[in-house]
Parts: C-alpha cells; structure tokens; sequence
C-alpha cells in the first residue's frame, strides 16, 4: 500500500508539475513562437507588397523610359527631315537662281556680241577704208 501511496503522488506530482510547467513554461514558449511566426510572417509579406511595388515602379520607369526613348528618336527623325527638306529647298533655289544667272549672263553676252556685230558692220566700210588706205599708201577712191 506505501508503495501504491507513493506511485499516487508521484503522478499526483508529475500532473501537477505537467500543469505548473504547461502554465509557466509551455504557454509562454508557444506564445513567444506564435508571436515570432507573426512577425515572420508580416515581414515576408511586407517584402512581398515592398518587391512587387518596387517592380511596378521599376516597370513603369522602363515603360517611361521607353517612350521617352521613342519621342526622342522621333523628333530627331521630324528634325532630319525638316533639314533634308530645308536643304533640297536651299539646293532648288540656288539651281534656279544660277539658271537665271546663266540665262542673264548669257543674253547680255549675246546682246553684246550682237551690239559688237552691228557696231562693226557699221565701221566696216570706214576700217576697209582706212586699211586700204594704209596698204596702199594713198588715199582709196
């Protein structure tokens, strides 16, 4: 009977040690890891939203950065046209002017060669003249 006394208060002892050790020790050890679990928890979906947010951003400068990209090689593109179109302006202008030039020079040329004719057709019975004159030493009759 002692030794069925004794084994009624050592499980009399382990059950009040079970609950003694669930109350002080077990809980708060279950509490701490619950919380620590939160937390971790939390954290991973802060990274989470934090990543995903960062890659919008980082999508959204790409796609900025694209556009800016394209509008820029398209104003160049405006501007390289702008230019050709400037030029072939310059280079038609200039190629009419110098026809006119040409055409210009070459009427005044003719006008004077004419004018050169006339003068000398006029002068050339007074030049025969003199140069027959000249030749024969006496004056021509």
């Amino acid at each position: 009977m002692n030794l069925d006394l004794s084994v009624a208060w050592v499980i009399v002892f382990l059950l009040v040690l079970s609950v003694v050790l669930n109350r002080l020790l077990l809980r708060p050890v279950m509490r701490v890891m619950s919380e620590r679990e939160g937390a971790i928890r939390s954290a991973r979906e802060l990274a989470e939203s934090s990543r995903a947010r960062a890659q919008s951003a980082s999508d959204e400068l790409e796609a900025k950065t694209r556009s800016a990209r394209a509008e820029v090689y398209r104003q160049m593109e405006e501007k390289r046209r702008a230019a050709l179109d400037r030029r072939a302006e310059i280079v038609a202008n200039t190629r009419r002017d110098m026809e006119r030039s040409m055409v210009d020079a070459t009427g005044r040329v003719r006008a004077q060669a004419d004018a050169a004719r006339a003068e000398l057709e006029q002068n050339a019975d007074a030049l025969a003249t003199i140069i027959v004159e000249r030749v024969l030493g006496r004056k021509a009759s």
